[in-house]
């Protein structure tokens, strides 16, 4: 219902999920190379599977270059 605070304002999570990409790619113009692309993407899609998760981005990065992997990972596996 239009009066239910947990219902999301927008459905279009998937449109959510690629503004960063494309803002990055309109200033700067194109992606250079692809392993520079497959990196920004992973490390969007790991900050926001953080945030689905309810927890820290800055403590799970720091974690994750101490190769320690995220609750949330392991939860899966």
């Amino acid at each position: 219902m239009m009066t239910n605070p947990i219902v999301p304002f927008t459905n279009n999570q998937g449109d959510n999920e690629i503004r960063m990409i494309k803002v990055h790619k309109k200033i700067s113009g194109c992606y250079r190379y692809h392993e520079g692309t497959d990196i920004f993407c992973r490390v969007l899609s790991y900050l926001s599977t953080c945030k689905k998760s309810d927890v820290s981005a800055v403590q799970e990065l720091t974690l994750l270059l101490d190769d320690v992997l995220a609750d949330f990972i392991l939860r899966k596996q």
